[in-house]
């Protein structure tokens, strides 16, 4: 159980780090400039450390005011969560919402759907990052995440699949041309490939061969850390590129891109939603999952 005294001078603390100067925090809180200087002195008392730099004309936050900071408007936001869920309504999502998403499919699929999700729901406020590395959600504060394939480490976390992507190899009509259209993975050898890379390493490909989904190592010419612009070099004519075939489709439909190798197609990969492990599930991860889940369903 914390201390009930742990609370007092905390919502004074948010609304001063929030402000320029005491007197400004004071403004806001209907207070004295001399309430509030005396009770940010008492908190930093019973913390033992110092919160702010203190100047004639502004305050900023100490690195352990930062983190404190951090803290404390975290939890703050989180009640007003939980208060907002009670009463009439309460039942849907609200508050922030902070999503990670990878970069190609969060820009061309996920962030789509979240958008429409906070169309219907206008309370929910989102915060939405797009990163292909992988990500800890409790160090970067991250409510929910959408990954591709199998989720190596999940102590501490909940998944839950969305939907299932199928591969496609694409090039564009011009490299088609002057490179000619590969029809087995040996032939890839005389081909320019664009693959992702990780901690340096280029990324293998997945294919199907004998009956089982592989990994094959394709001429790394091109090695792109981000997604969009790996897609964006497959337009551009700077060599094949395999994705889930959903970050294609509006290409491959226009006629910018041509799918090759179909017959190389590897298992269906899965897409998760993954969210820390709590005590009860939050509504507006609980909703967003559930909207997600039904959203995608198009795009197995």
């Amino acid at each position: 159980m914390v201390p009930i005294d742990s609370f007092q001078g905390v919502i004074t603390f948010v609304v001063a780090a929030r402000s320029s100067s005491f007197t400004q925090a004071a403004e806001r809180l209907g207070l004295s400039k001399s309430a509030v200087g005396k009770a940010i002195a008492r908190l930093e008392e019973r913390l033992g450390t110092q919160l702010f730099h203190r100047t004639t004309r502004r305050i900023s936050l100490t690195a352990d005011g930062e983190a404190y900071f951090a803290a404390c408007s975290t939890a703050l936001e989180e009640i007003g969560t939980a208060e907002s869920g009670l009463g009439p309504g309460g039942g849907e999502p609200s508050g922030r919402l902070r999503v990670d998403v990878p970069v190609a499919f969060g820009r061309r699929v996920v962030a789509p759907l979240l958008f429409e999700i906070a169309n219907k729901y206008p309370a929910l406020q989102l915060s939405l990052t797009f990163s292909d590395h992988l990500v800890d959600p409790f160090e970067e504060g991250i409510d929910l995440l959408v990954r591709f394939g199998e989720l190596q480490d999940t102590s501490g976390l909940v998944a839950r699949r969305l939907t299932r992507q199928r591969w496609a190899v694409c090039a564009s009509p011009d490299y088609l041309a002057r490179f000619g259209t590969p029809q087995t993975l040996e032939e890839l050898t005389q081909h320019r490939c664009i693959v992702g890379h990780r901690r340096g390493q280029p990324l293998a490909w997945r294919v199907m061969q004998a009956g089982h989904t592989v990994r094959y190592a394709p001429p790394s010419t091109h090695q792109i850390g981000d997604g969009e612009a790996m897609i964006l070099a497959a337009v551009a004519g700077a060599g094949l590129c395999q994705m889930p075939r959903s970050l294609f489709q509006d290409d491959i439909e226009a006629g910018r891109l041509v799918e090759v190798l179909q017959a190389y197609e590897p298992e269906a990969v899965d897409v998760h939603a993954v969210w820390p492990k709590v005590s009860h599930l939050r509504p507006k991860v609980r909703y967003v999952v559930d909207e997600l889940v039904k959203l995608c369903a198009h795009w197995q």
